[in-house]
């Protein structure tokens, strides 16, 4: 039975059908003129030079991972046994590209009030070894990147960012998602936008754009430009240059179909992120000076995910407790994603440190949640939680 208060609805309207249908109509099915359409209009709404559709924000983050290992640009290269930054609380595709091209995880603690990097201990976590950070924007929230990159250029750190929760957030001015070389996006059904399964890469550097056009499909030459980054200059003998293979690539191709759907929720994503927000004002004013709780403290502008619910240290409340409440309410809940993910056994196999307590992710490992945050106004969700 579905829940009251659902973590999240579907955003498509007759828009979206329309299009689907006239993908079917085209017979045209696998990546085309579409996906290169909606990665022209999507470049355009970040900001950026160039954006890569992928099948998924999971192939997104792997693509990111794979394209530093291609560069030939020596200040970017990531090769294995280098060591990057990872905040302890994301999904679990953040870390396994990383660990998957024999980076070494390091993983850093969060702030309990934002969510995001600690910066006191990613500053501390920065050693000789260390050759990049990966910036996750949690729930819609930036990160205080005027601090990482600062921090970045002091030690010749590569800055990548995971921004598959924070769709339509900005950071003085700018959109979440540009702040490092790559930015991946996510387009699953639960996400600010959905294209069904969709993702995106986003850079202004042009190498690693040609690099990860030719990885997104088996390692090829076939899509990319004729004077590329990657093998100079292209043959104009089709037969010759189609099934020709340079890099070890991967299928993480899109569908038109998905292509298509992205395009017309990408003209709906400002209203969407607009009421986002508007719920949120709702949400924090309803919270301000609960006793018992913590609602997630925005940095820039946040595109608001969801809502987390974090009890606060030496509250005598209990995640069971609040869970029967908000279950009782009608909320369907979840972890702040995935807790700490260093608790998980997968971290096992990782080439890992943890060089000092992440005492504030496993504070919301046991005493946090969130509920969903919509496209629409939601007055009878903002009313249920007055009332915790």
């Amino acid at each position: 039975m579905q829940a009251k208060f659902p973590l999240a609805l579907s955003s498509w309207g007759t828009e979206e059908i329309a299009a689907i249908q006239s993908v079917v109509t085209s017979g045209q099915f696998s990546m085309g003129q579409r996906v290169q359409q909606f990665e022209s209009e999507f470049a355009a709404y970040s900001g950026v030079r160039h954006a890569v559709m992928v099948n998924s924000g999971s192939s997104a983050n792997l693509l990111m991972t794979a394209a530093l290992s291609h560069t030939s640009n020596d200040r970017l290269r990531l090769v294995r046994g280098d060591e990057i930054l990872v905040p302890a609380v994301s999904w679990s595709t953040t870390y396994s590209p990383l660990a998957q091209y024999g980076l070494k995880l390091r993983f850093v603690d969060i702030d309990l009030e934002t969510l995001n990097y600690d910066l006191d201990a990613l500053r501390r976590a920065v050693r000789p070894g260390t050759k990049a950070i990966m910036a996750v924007n949690l729930l819609g929230n930036p990160n205080e990147f005027e601090v990482i990159n600062s921090l970045a250029r002091e030690h010749g750190l590569v800055v990548v960012e995971d921004n598959c929760e924070s769709l339509g957030a900005r950071y003085q001015g700018r959109m979440a998602g540009t702040f490092g070389v790559m930015g991946s996006y996510s387009f699953f059904f639960s996400h600010h936008m959905s294209t069904m399964e969709g993702g995106m890469v986003t850079t202004d550097d042009e190498e690693l754009y040609h690099v990860m056009l030719c990885l997104r499909a088996h390692g090829w030459t076939r899509n990319l430009p004729k004077s590329n980054h990657v093998t100079g200059t292209k043959s104009d003998d089709f037969f010759e240059e189609a099934f020709r293979f340079v890099l070890p690539g991967y299928n993480l191709r899109p569908l038109e179909m998905e292509a298509a759907i992205g395009s017309e929720q990408l003209r709906k994503l400002p209203e969407f992120i607009r009421v986002r927000r508007q719920n949120a004002q709702a949400v924090v004013e309803a919270l301000r000076g609960h006793p018992d709780l913590m609602l997630q403290k925005e940095t820039g502008e946040s595109s608001w995910f969801g809502f987390s619910l974090v009890i606060r240290p030496g509250s005598a409340l209990t995640r069971p407790v609040l869970l029967d409440k908000l279950r009782g309410m009608g909320f369907e809940c979840r972890p702040i994603v995935t807790g700490n993910f260093a608790n998980n056994p997968v971290v096992k196999q990782f080439d890992h440190t943890i060089p000092y307590a992440l005492k504030n992710a496993q504070h919301i490992d046991k005493c946090g949640l969130f509920v969903g945050n919509h496209h629409i106004p939601m007055p009878d969700a903002v009313q249920a939680l007055r009332t915790l």
